[in-house]
């Protein structure tokens, strides 16, 4: 139906995040974050973190062959680029000290890290393809892990919002008048993306432990942690990080004309029973999506978090969620996979629900995909994103089975994966013409195979096949699929 077409100024490209893809951990004056420590450690029990014992040591090179990359998205017809930037390589943490010969306040900008985003955003745009910066990708620094906590504590937030808005300038002198974030890259950046998903931040690393920090109440994957009360408490400090950073960039960055928001993830969630489940499955949105998306753009946690949570969630004081309320132009939206919902279940973490694919007959939504928790559900619920607040897609992919075992003559012509994002691209352009939702982009997961969290390099997401150990790179059908698919639709 080449009929549908996608708005004016839709921003079509791919997506990436520093961990993932740079590799250089110790070159450019990038210090380590939690996740080169995560990969390097081993539970209580002696099992590694990562399932293939790998780390983002090289990832795939990108700190080098981030031209190459550029010039993938160009030859796949991409508008646009979403990628994070290292906070461990923007700021210094090297020393210790501030400017002011202050331990530990605050950290000074990292010239040589933000020249190598700068030279990245410059070819971009020489490329005619427009740039759009996560800020946070999970990597929060070791040294704020180790001198206070981290996210565990307020005081990331100032840490955060110094990430993004610099408050001294003296060490970037070789780079004036340019300065961190917002002012270094601003010239250049109109798309900004505070946070990625912190459910996955908050959960994964505080709750269950499978993700950096690593810290659980399952003593058998974390010597230390609280899953009942610490996930909350980084979900509270994250949701402020990016309230007060965007607070800065309106106050003091408004002529730059951009616009900043945050990226949630959520499953589509359907009621298994639909009568016996239909308020579980509302609960099961609440903890996944509203948690965050609630207190951003209605001013309150969602109700249910009190019960789910059995009372550890926080409560925002009246000048916080002053700050907090409103506080994002777009939600991007991190949508993969659809789950069943019952009501049944104790994980607060799930709003006290059991997801499944298998409907009550035994059949299952949709084809298998090379991990347990996504499979291509096609025939959605016609559904599509919200009108408001503006949505954005900011990833959406699909690691088809077996890839990581076939040769890469083979693995190019990912069918699977084609067939996937054939069925989710027809579903964006009925919602964007027929329900009249104002999608703003599409983001597909991911430009390259590459460093996939705690599996490490055995899932493949990517549009390009790397081979992880001379990183040359390959177009799998998908990427082709892709391009052809915005150049028929474009406005």
């Amino acid at each position: 139906m080449t009929d549908l077409k996608l708005p004016e100024g839709f921003l079509f490209g791919f997506a990436t995040a520093a961990y993932q893809i740079e590799g250089a951990i110790n070159e450019g004056g990038r210090t380590p974050s939690i996740w080169d420590t995560f990969t390097r450690a081993k539970s209580p029990e002696g099992v590694p973190h990562i399932a293939d014992e790998s780390s983002g040591e090289f990832a795939c090179d990108h700190y080098r062959r981030w031209k190459e990359d550029i010039g993938l998205l160009k030859s796949y017809g991409a508008n646009s680029y979403r990628f994070s930037v290292s906070w461990s390589r923007i700021i210094d943490f090297s020393a210790g000290k501030d400017e002011r010969g202050v331990t530990g306040r605050r950290d000074p900008a990292n010239p040589e890290g933000i020249k190598f985003y700068r030279d990245i955003l410059e070819e971009l745009v020489k490329n005619n393809i427009t740039p759009a910066i996560t800020l946070y990708h999970w990597d929060i620094p070791q040294a704020l892990e180790d001198r206070y906590g981290g996210w565990r504590n307020r005081e990331v937030v100032n840490d955060f919002v110094h990430f993004a808005k610099v408050e001294s300038y003296s060490a970037l002198s070789q780079l004036s008048p340019f300065q961190v974030c917002f002012e270094a890259f601003g010239d250049l950046v109109k798309h900004w993306i505070t946070l990625n998903e912190p459910w996955c931040c908050s959960v994964l690393g505080y709750g269950y432990g499978v993700f950096a920090p690593g810290r659980s109440s399952n003593r058998a994957k974390s010597a230390e942690g609280d899953s009942a009360t610490e996930p909350y408490i980084v979900a509270h400090n994250l949701i402020l990080a990016h309230a007060y950073a965007v607070k800065a960039y309106r106050e003091e960055f408004s002529s730059q004309k951009g616009s900043i928001g945050i990226t949630l993830d959520t499953f589509w969630y359907e009621p298994y029973d639909e009568e016996k489940d239909a308020a579980a499955t509302q609960r099961a949105f609440d903890a996944r999506l509203g948690w965050f998306a609630d207190p951003i753009f209605k001013g309150h946690y969602p109700p249910s978090m009190k019960d789910i949570s059995n009372g550890a969630i926080p409560q925002f004081s009246e000048e916080d969620i002053a700050v907090v309320k409103g506080s994002a132009d777009f939600l991007g939206l991190n949508t993969y996979s659809s789950n069943l919902i019952q009501d049944a279940g104790s994980d607060s973490f799930k709003g006290k629900t059991t997801s499944t694919f298998k409907r009550k007959d035994g059949t299952e939504l949709g084809r298998h995909s090379h991990v347990a928790w996504l499979q291509d559900y096609l025939p959605s619920t016609g559904v599509g994103p919200p009108a408001k607040p503006t949505p954005s897609v900011t990833e959406n992919g699909f690691p088809a089975k077996g890839e990581n075992d076939l040769p890469v003559e083979e693995a190019i012509h990912d069918k699977d994966r084609v067939e996937y994002f054939r069925g989710y691209t027809q579903a964006l352009l009925e919602a964007i013409n027929i329900d009249k939702v104002p999608v703003k982009s599409y983001f597909a997961w991911s430009l390259l195979d590459n460093f996939e969290w705690a599996d490490g390099y055995r899932t493949r997401f990517g549009v390009t096949y790397v081979d992880y150990k001379t990183f040359k790179r390959y177009p799998k059908d998908s990427a082709r699929f892709l391009g052809k698919w915005y150049e028929e639709h474009k406005a």
